[in-house]
């Protein structure tokens, strides 16, 4: 946090639990004090979740040295989605919120989801800058979306009219190409919306 202190998390994923630590490290020559106050699963979506069993605490965490809090969750009452591990936690006195450790996914049913890809190769049109759809695929846990543009670009994605929430997005600028990852579709719905900031009228796809 802010490179005062190195706050990450490992763990193992198990079918009904998550069983880890975070481990907090001092990253620059000065001690300094952390207090964890609260510890949660935190859906992707902004939607769901689950509080963790991990105790309000105040560590002093020294230099260059790994201080671990190990936890353990239950997932069973976890919902399909994208989750991390989230943090409140108050770094002498500074309160922030972090992220530590990979996301994860709690899969949708088995066949309910929507697979394939397309090549669509057509552009969005009517804003500042010059976009094109390249690609989309649909996976069990996600629809992914290809395009080439001159900078990164905000893409949202709704699938007939129901926002997909938003995974991850990156962008090349050797390459010119970005991708952007969202919730999977589901099969019954076969029509994908992808909009872009700045321009009201959005590209509209059938779902392969």
């Amino acid at each position: 946090m802010d490179g005062r202190v190195s706050i990450r998390a490992h763990y193992e994923r198990f079918p009904a639990t998550l069983k880890g630590a975070f481990v907090l490290r001092g990253a620059d020559a000065d001690p300094h004090q952390v207090r964890i106050e609260a510890a949660r699963i935190a859906a992707l979506s902004g939607r769901g979740g689950e509080p963790m069993s991990v105790e309000p605490v105040t560590l002093d965490v020294a230099p260059h040295l790994d201080l671990f809090v190990p936890f353990e969750v239950p997932l069973l009452d976890l919902e399909p989605g994208w989750f991390h591990l989230e943090l409140d936690v108050t770094i002498d006195a500074d309160a922030g919120v972090v992220h530590p450790g990979e996301r994860f996914v709690m899969p949708w049913p088995r066949g309910s989801m929507r697979r394939g890809s397309a090549t669509v190769r057509r552009a969005i049109t009517g804003g500042a800058t010059d976009i094109t759809i390249e690609q989309v695929e649909c996976a069990p846990d996600a629809v992914r979306v290809t395009y080439a543009a001159p900078t990164r670009v905000a893409l949202s994605l709704s699938a007939d009219d129901v926002a997909l929430p938003q995974i991850d997005e990156e962008y090349d600028d050797a390459s010119g190409r970005g991708t952007v990852m969202t919730y999977p579709a589901s099969k019954s719905q076969g029509r994908l919306a992808i909009t872009a900031r700045g321009v009201d009228r959005p590209l509209e796809i059938d779902l392969p």
